[in-house]
């Protein structure tokens, strides 16, 4: 992780050339971001096919650019004339990021939330924000959203270096859409341990009175409730205990064998003083 003062947190500042974020640490893994990139394929693809050639922004790749060409290939596979461009602050990552046997539509550049001047239909910002502070990270939502392309969509959030465990929050301009949890289910021990992949305006506040903080709680309890089907798998017991939220929350089970869940933002919104 890199340190930074928090006063050029609040600011997104990098320097002088106006590009605006903090260095990421840069670790990646292949298909370390499959469960992110499978949802947009399966969520979004409809919406980038409705665009001539989308242009698609993998923000913060990292010093190996793996996820940005696993990510075009994806999307290629469902909106073929799809552009890919990896944004990083590192010159030199930069520089040597672009292989021989690269997707086609792929190209990188130096840049940061202001999208180096392109204007996308699609950003993809994966383990960017976590090492901002809540403010910062909130202040980034609002510079990306502000920089979409009309109907542009952001996928913003984090993974475990395996990709066992992940969690990414849907936004348009207005604001943020959705949250979804997504699992390795073979190796789940309980739904709660997705607490940790929690996008940074919630990861603080899975305390309780906080709406998140019920929706992992009933989770738990539904994944208990769901114990006789363990002799089945996991799998089945993740499905029974994501069907059994459906009469109290927002959620969305279509791709739960597929380890995801996905529950609308306004039931987990955190509850900020002066509101109820």
């Amino acid at each position: 992780m890199i340190n930074a003062p928090r006063k050029s947190r609040s600011r997104l500042a990098a320097g002088r050339a106006r590009v605006l974020g903090l260095p990421t640490r840069g670790t990646t893994n292949p298909n370390r971001l499959r469960r992110m990139d499978n949802w947009i394929t399966a969520t979004l693809g409809g919406a980038l096919r409705a665009v001539e050639a989308p242009l698609v922004v993998d923000l913060g790749f990292g010093a190996s650019p793996i996820t940005s060409i696993e990510l075009a290939a994806r999307l290629q596979r469902v909106c073929p004339d799809v552009r890919v461009l990896g944004l990083e602050l590192d010159p030199m990552r930069v520089a040597t990021a672009l292989p021989a046997a690269a997707p086609p539509r792929l190209t990188f550049a130096r840049g940061g939330f202001e999208f180096a001047a392109h204007r996308p239909d699609l950003v993809r910002a994966a383990n960017v924000l976590r090492q901002y502070d809540e403010d910062a990270a909130a202040e980034a939502w609002t510079r990306m959203r502000a920089g979409l392309a009309p109907g542009g969509l952001i996928v913003e959030g984090t993974s475990d270096e395996l990709g066992r465990l992940a969690g990414w929050v849907l936004l348009d301009a207005s604001g943020p859409v959705s949250l979804t949890l997504a699992c390795r289910v073979e190796s789940l021990v309980r739904p709660g341990d997705l607490a940790e992949r929690l996008p940074k305006l919630l990861i603080h506040r899975n305390v309780p009175g906080q709406p998140i903080h019920a929706f992992l709680s009933d989770l738990d309890a539904a994944w208990d409730a769901a114990a006789a089907l363990a002799p089945f798998g996991r799998r089945q017991r993740w499905i029974a205990a994501c069907t059994g939220l459906q009469d109290r929350w927002p959620v969305r089970t279509d791709r739960a064998r597929h380890g995801e869940l996905t529950v609308a933002w306004p039931a987990i919104a955190p509850l900020l003083p002066g509101r109820r």
